[in-house]
């Protein structure tokens, strides 16, 4: 029987806010069973914003949460690193709208939730089972969710730049795969979006420290690439952090073609949706 998950003590950590640029404050806390993930806005008189499908309010350039008017942005890379680590309860402190981007990837996150030590608590793990396969198409865009034994992701890209092109990867979510695969892929843009963001006050945080930083034929970045599939790496650990917000691992098969966060929380709504096409199962049952 697989037991839910929690940190053993609370672990803090800082950075900056990749779209705000402003510095953040993190604490992560232990949470007791049946907790999930919430968000604790320690700036707001510890205002909670569960992490949850039903809070996502936009996702243009990341996944932005919102309840009652609070909102907090860009929380994928930290609910990745929790569910890629097998933490399934946990209070996430933060002191600003938004969580602070570290590396780029969630590799700093990992670090964290390994130092803070994963401890078992008395409550069997929950899953969502995929019954039926549900899918969700928006242009070329496109994401299915399909039943499986376990929690599997295949992904696509396609990309006009000479680093990307088209770059596939299937990963599985299993005995530390998601440290030795994932974690460490960091987030990408190109020169060209860059300006159009920055006049949106978008990026105002990014850097080469916290981005790979496309040019139309390579690259600013002056360290190379830590996987030459970075990029479709990168996308499979925005999926297991969106996904995160079904609020326990999924027993099911993610395929995606050119998805982003949009197309994932639609996916995820049309999912719940659909009650015949899941279920909640115990890892005892």
């Amino acid at each position: 029987m697989l037991n839910q998950k929690s940190i053993s003590r609370p672990i803090e950590t800082s950075g900056i806010g990749l779209h705000t640029g402003v510095p953040v404050n993190l604490t992560l806390k232990p949470a007791p069973p049946n907790t999930g993930y919430i968000f604790v806005r320690t700036d707001l008189d510890n205002f909670e914003i569960p992490a949850s499908v039903e809070h996502i309010s936009h996702c243009s350039y990341a996944t932005t949460l919102l309840r009652k008017g609070v909102v907090l942005s860009t929380v994928e890379h930290i609910l990745s690193a929790l569910r890629g680590a097998g933490v399934d309860n946990c209070f996430i402190e933060v002191d600003s709208i938004e969580m602070p981007i570290m590396d780029g990837s969630a590799e700093m996150f990992l670090e964290l939730i390994e130092k803070a030590e994963i401890t078992e608590q008395d409550a069997p793990r929950r899953f969502l089972q995929i019954k039926e396969k549900i899918e969700f198409k928006q242009g070329d865009r496109k994401m299915s969710v399909a039943p499986s034994d376990k929690y599997e992701i295949e992904c696509l890209i396609d990309f006009p730049h000479p680093f990307i092109k088209q770059q596939t990867y299937h990963f599985e979510l299993k005995n530390g795969s998601y440290g030795r695969e994932i974690a460490s892929a960091r987030t990408f843009g190109f020169t060209t979006e860059i300006e159009m963001l920055r006049q949106a006050n978008l990026a105002l945080g990014g850097s080469l420290e916290n981005a790979i930083v496309l040019t139309p034929d390579g690259m600013l970045n002056e360290n190379p690439l830590r996987f030459t599939d970075e990029f479709v790496r990168h996308k499979i650990l925005d999926i297991v952090g969106d996904f995160a917000l079904l609020g326990m691992p999924i027993l099911g098969k993610i395929t995606a073609a050119k998805s982003g966060h949009s197309v994932h929380a639609s996916m995820m709504s049309k999912l719940l949706k659909t009650e015949s096409a899941w279920e909640i199962i115990e890892s005892n049952s």
